[in-house]
């Protein structure tokens, strides 16, 4: 019986709970928590009933894919790449220290010589992974391994796994298969490109076995459960295809360890990532903490496997490693697996050294006995070698296809392991897609509504509905209203959380009142003055996988709307601005999988070199992220390298909501809010400006626009750097969270008012411009915000695409005149400005001027 780490153990259920129980899973019915619970304490006869009816369940599943019985392996080779660890677990012998390491003769990491020699002898043996197994960040706890690193040339332990990978990956064939613990959302950008899978279990999510002193985990900042659960949901944001799974028998309970199980199935079922899950028995080792504890006994995993394979269903993919178990294999295969894992013809389980693999021909005969076939896979499963992009990167598909059979996805018996090149796609600025998108876009508008992948691509919607409720729900106000007025007309600095939430919330007179205050602030900071600039928008491609739910401009590349210009497409509509008088182009794309992380180098380079005196605004935080993961460059070494091409300031769009209770709602793989932060702070340290923004009126609420306001104020004081804030109304028309019944339909003409001047008293004094979108609201919802404490237009546009792939019906370009009719409907004086709100030359006025309403054709995207 499995018990806590206090020695309580779980109740044994009643007869009839368990007969229930075995019912439920026998007709298929999902279970929940306690008949889960119920069932692992399946013994003896109701143990072989569950089994029984897993099997069939795994059956099902194995003639969905195309594989009837058949059960796979990877043929691999262990690279313990470090054993070094900041973690203490307490029944561990794979991590060590640095003394006895050297004592060893060994390195504070494997050599890249050392890598390579196993991995080559692997290729050799017909190995087709590489499996990277190493402590977690261990240079935040030992100065040893700072120190290799720094003496190497890396600037972190994630950097020297990149640099390996690409190396096994050029100089031996092999794919690396990543396991290097607990890693944040741009980590996985980082290693995306250099590995088709990765992997970490969750062990368990029993809290007390990580916080309570005892207990198997203690003193481990990296076995928290809600940081690996967070882990597990980044790999699914990410799109990599990632292995999982449960450590059983180290103190959890039975409800403990049905609740870890429904929690990986939360996660694959919202994400669609988890390519399989291992179910590991405990096995207690000398010379660790918990040697005296007994082992995980075969019944317990047995039990447990049966369990899993009826709550992940047909679809998950269950392995058990066969050196664990004592050559019990029939047991396991009868109780739902399908899978043995990695297994090596010539390195040692490093994290289980006293149990060796079994050989592949004796796996086979064991398989063969049971009425099962034992097929090759990769380190990647067949279903993401089948879907391809986003699962897998564009640099890494040449490696995989080579070793892959086409059909089933398995690996190819007569594959040939051997190095080969690792780099960008060529032509990656090849011009093509729908040539008269730029022209029709306002007129017959899109092909359709959705992509036909709708329903895979976005994640599972029923789980996304259910984790929006919650944030949808609307919080009660106490603060009183008027008293929040007077609070805002003395000192708008001044006003607490419940006051500003009251404002927030205000309608009729009240909201009338707010926006009266908002104005006259408005005033006093910037003058009656509505400032706007001549600008040109180059969305430089809509190809994008990276599966935000708020956006209809992303497709495939196989789309119909799918577009990318050329180089020198993107130039000539930089020129083609100059002569009718812009200051500005702003550029900002998809994340287009074959563009290599240089591109917006090349972009911004391109523009500079056509028009030297046109202003860069260009590349969205998620953009720059992209670029310095694609590159293996940290943030600032990007932005400082994409500055020196021509880059002038940044948007400071991909914000939508900086909460990333909202954030993961709207988007399924674009960067965290301390991600965000991180670059536009490093942008403004590096004398890059940026404008800041909030998309509103989706799933969010007012405390979330609170919240919003405060950080981007937090930011203003700390660096100085934002031009404005950026009010972007949720467009719903397209938009796939709103056609899925989610979102609701953009905000109302109150909640516009509400934010625009809220933004206005709580930016103060930090943010001074105030910006509304003509292109979101028209030219009379321009209007009223300018009353509502706005000051600024935005931009003449000349073309847009992404609001009105959306649904927007305002139109992408604005005349001059046309700008200046919305301040003057406001009652108020126009004038232009640069992008940092200095004055216009001139001659940029001038030319302005004489091509207003007249802009030349625009340019196609391909040649007609």
């Amino acid at each position: 019986m499995t018990t806590s780490a206090q020695g309580t153990p779980s109740p044994a259920p009643t007869a009839n709970a368990m007969r229930r129980a075995l019912k439920r899973a026998r007709d298929g019915v999902a279970l929940d928590v306690a008949e889960a619970a119920v069932l692992l304490q399946a013994r003896g006869a109701d143990l072989e009933d569950l089994c029984a009816s897993a099997a069939r369940v795994r059956d099902a599943g194995l003639e969905a894919a195309g594989r009837p019985g058949v059960i796979t392996y990877s043929k691999s080779v262990f690279i313990p790449l470090t054993r070094l660890c900041r973690d203490k677990c307490h029944y561990c012998t794979f991590a060590t220290v640095p003394g006895k390491l050297r004592r060893a003769g060994h390195g504070m990491f494997m050599s890249p010589d050392e890598v390579l020699a196993i991995a080559r002898r692997g290729a050799e043996l017909g190995c087709k992974e590489a499996l990277i197994t190493l402590g977690d960040k261990p240079e935040d706890r030992w100065p040893e391994a700072r120190e290799w690193l720094e003496a190497a040339g890396y600037d972190d332990t994630i950097a020297y796994v990149r640099a390996i990978s690409i190396r096994i990956l050029e100089e031996t064939g092999l794919l690396p298969h990543l396991n290097p613990g607990v890693m944040s959302w741009t980590d996985f950008q980082r290693l995306k490109p250099v590995a088709p899978s990765m992997g970490m279990m969750l062990e368990t999510t029993a809290t007390r076995l990580w916080s309570e002193p005892g207990g198997p985990h203690h003193g481990s900042p990296d076995k928290e459960p809600a940081v690996r659960l967070r882990v597990l949901e980044d790999a699914g944001r990410s799109s990599v295809p990632f292995t999982s799974g449960l450590l059983i028998g180290i103190g959890e309970t039975y409800e403990e360890r049905a609740e870890s199980l429904f929690a990986l199935r939360r996660v694959a079922r919202a994400y669609h990532g988890i390519q399989e899950l291992i179910l590991q028995n405990f096995r207690a080792k000398p010379d660790t903490a918990m040697r005296g504890m007994p082992d995980a006994e075969l019944d317990e995993l047995v039990a447990t496997v049966a369990v899993a394979r009826h709550i992940m269903g047909p679809s998950g993919c269950l392995q058990a490693p066969p050196n664990l178990v004592d050559a019990e294999y029939v047991r396991l295969i009868r109780a739902g697996i399908d899978d043995w894992g990695g297994v090596s013809p010539l390195t040692p389980d490093h994290v289980n050294p006293e149990r060796p693999w079994p050989q592949i021909e004796e796996l086979a005969a064991r398989s063969a006995a049971a009425g099962f076939a034992l097929r090759e896979r990769l380190c990647v499963y067949p279903e993401f070698v089948q879907r391809g992009e986003p699962w897998l990167d564009p640099r890494l598909l040449p490696h995989v296809r080579a070793l892959a059979d086409p059909e089933s996805g398995l690996a190819r018996e007569d594959a040939v392991v051997e190095g080969r090149p690792w780099q960008e796609p060529e032509e990656a600025f090849t011009a093509s897609g729908r040539t008269e998108l730029h022209r029709t876009i306002d007129t017959e508008g899109r092909t359709s509504d959705r992509r036909d992948d709708f329903d895979e691509v976005y994640g599972d919607w029923e789980a996304l509905r259910e984790a929006a409720a919650p944030g949808m729900v609307p919080q009660r106000i106490d603060a009183d209203v008027r008293a929040a007025l007077s609070v805002a007309a003395d000192d708008p600095t001044k006003l607490t959380d419940p006051e500003a939430l009251a404002l927030l919330h205000a309608d009729g007179p009240a909201l009338d009142a707010l926006c009266r205050i908002a104005d006259d602030l408005r005033r006093a900071v910037v003058g009656d003055e509505v400032t706007y600039i001549v600008t040109r928008n180059i969305n430089f491609t809509n190809v994008c996988y990276t599966g935000c739910r708020f956006c209809a401009f992303a497709q495939r590349r196989t789309d119909a709307d799918a577009y990318t210009l050329s180089l020198s497409q993107v130039a000539d509509r930089a020129e083609q601005a100059w002569e009718v008088g812009a200051v500005e182009v702003c550029m900002q794309g998809g994340i287009h999988p074959d563009l290599p992380g240089t591109a917006y180098f090349d972009i911004a380079r391109a523009v500079k070199e056509r028009v030297p005196g046109m202003h860069v605004h260009a590349f969205s935080p998620m953009e720059v992220v992209n670029g310095a993961s694609r590159t293996g460059l940290s943030i600032r070494e990007w932005l400082t390298a994409a500055k020196e091409a021509g880059l002038d300031s940044i948007p400071g769009t991909a914000a939508e909501i900086l909460d990333d209770e909202v954030r993961w709602i709207l988007t399924k793989g674009k960067l965290p809010t301390a991600t965000w932060v991180e670059v536009v702070k490093t942008a403004h340290r590096l004398g890059l400006r940026s404008s800041s923004t909030m998309m509103y009126g989706h799933v969010d609420q007012p405390r979330h626009w609170l919240s919003h306001l405060r950080l981007l104020a937090e930011i203003q004081q700390e660096t100085g750097g934002f031009t404005e804030f950026v009010t972007l109304p949720f467009i719903h028309t397209n938009a796939p969270v709103y056609l899925a019944g989610i979102a609701r339909p953009g905000p109302t003409v109150r909640d516009n008012r509400a934010v625009t001047a809220m933004a206005r008293l709580l930016l103060h004094p930090h943010i001074t411009n105030i910006q509304t979108s003509w292109v979101k609201l028209g030219t009379e919802g321009a209007a009223e915000m300018l009353r509502s404490g706005a000051n600024d237009l935005g931009g003449t546009l000349m073309e847009e695409t992404i609001s009105r792939m959306a649904g927007s019906s305002y139109g992408s370009y604005r005349s001059i005149r046309d700008l200046v009719a919305i301040a003057d409907a406001a009652g108020r004086p126009a004038r232009p400005r640069t992008t940092t709100y200095g004055e216009v030359p001139e001659e940029r006025q001038r030319a302005a001027l004489a091509s207003d309403g007249h802009l030349p054709e625009l340019l196609p995207v391909l040649e007609d």
